[in-house]
């Protein structure tokens, strides 16, 4: 009589993220991953370790030698903000992947294990199929919208499709003193820091570390480029994007206090649809914002639909919830004495705070 066939059982650990054979499967698992994401990738979790010291980590689930889950994620360390995982770190997607027929709750509580044994008190992620998997988890859906579109056949096609009053904005940008230039050499690295920087001091808050953009455009390769639009020779609008699945996604930018004047973030999306459609992208991901932010209803005026985001949040049994919310009531004091900071100060001080806010 023959032996009862043994199942194979659903093993799950962390991932030798040193082991390049590994790393090349993963990336693989991804990239077949209907909920995939670059921000899933190992070179994006790698590349924040790289660029910000918050330490790679991954767990794996493998079944008969396969794998069939993956929850990436960044180990975040801020002397402000406490001790979190995340997945994943300065992204705006994460969360766990799993194979069809997997069940994604066992990746959960492997993630809550290790953050207790690594002293994080808080689980984020950004994505994921929450009403199935994180019954546990508080739940936040209104927080965040994402804006995705397609792209228009030609550059007139483009122009019309966006809304009318927007559309006369883009118009008059095309027709500034303006030049634009795409790369990722050291000139367009150099030019869209300055900028980046300037930004986000303008906005209250602290410049992310200029080591994870270097590393994040080394890793991405192809697959991320600067655009940056000048004005006599001086950029005033900068946006470092990734590409994904026939999807450009326009991820860090910003422009200098003369970009309003100037039109030159107006220019610079428009740049980057076309730019994007000459690549052979169809969709333009303009990212997610803070629902009925300035930014979310900038999108808007293009055109954009808000699609609200889900974020679900783990805390340690009698830990304290953590705020890292730059909208929240609590920093509002802060983030107003920051835009008043000298640029040289803010430039100074912000990597090292921005470094904890994942």
């Amino acid at each position: 009589m023959n032996a009862p066939f043994a199942p194979c059982r659903t093993t799950i650990g962390l991932a030798d993220l040193a082991d390049s054979e590994l790393c090349a499967a993963l990336e693989c698992f991804v990239a077949a991953h209907p909920q995939g994401t670059p921000f899933h990738r190992p070179a994006w979790i790698k590349a924040v370790e790289q660029g910000t010291g918050n330490a790679a980590l991954a767990l794996v689930a493998q079944r008969g030698g396969s794998i069939v889950g993956l929850l990436p994620l960044n180990e975040i360390h801020s002397p402000i903000f406490g001790r979190l995982l995340v997945s994943t770190g300065f992204a705006v997607d994460g969360g766990a992947l799993v194979s069809d027929g997997e069940q994604g709750r066992a990746l959960l509580a492997a993630a809550e294990t290790l953050a207790q044994s690594r002293s994080c008190p808080t689980i984020e992620l950004r994505g994921g199929k929450f009403a199935e998997i994180y019954p546990d988890w508080v739940l936040r859906t209104e927080s965040h919208c994402g804006f995705v579109a397609q792209l228009a056949v030609d550059d007139e096609a483009q122009l019309l499709a966006i809304p009318r009053k927007q559309r006369a904005e883009v118009r008059k940008s095309l027709a500034g003193d303006l030049a634009v230039t795409v790369g990722s050499s050291a000139d367009d690295r150099e030019a869209h820091y300055a900028v980046y920087a300037e930004s986000v001091r303008n906005l209250g808050t602290p410049v992310f570390p200029r080591s994870l953009f270097e590393a994040v455009l080394d890793a991405f390769g192809d697959e991320a480029d600067i655009l940056t639009v000048r004005h006599q020779g001086q950029p005033v609008a900068s946006v470092l994007s990734l590409y994904w699945r026939g999807a450009v996604m326009p991820y860090w930018g910003g422009g200098s206090r003369e970009a309003r004047r100037l039109r030159a973030n107006d220019r610079m999306y428009f740049e980057l649809m076309t730019h994007a459609r000459r690549r052979g992208c169809t969709r333009f991901d303009f990212g997610r914002s803070k629902t009925n932010s300035g930014a979310y209803h900038f999108k808007r005026n293009w055109g954009f639909k808000p699609e609200p985001l889900s974020y679900a949040v783990w805390t340690a049994p009698g830990a304290v919830k953590r705020d890292a919310d730059p909208t929240s009531a609590k920093h509002a004091l802060q983030i107003a004495l920051w835009q008043r900071l000298p640029l040289r100060v803010a430039n100074s001080l912000g990597p090292w705070i921005a470094r904890g806010l994942g």
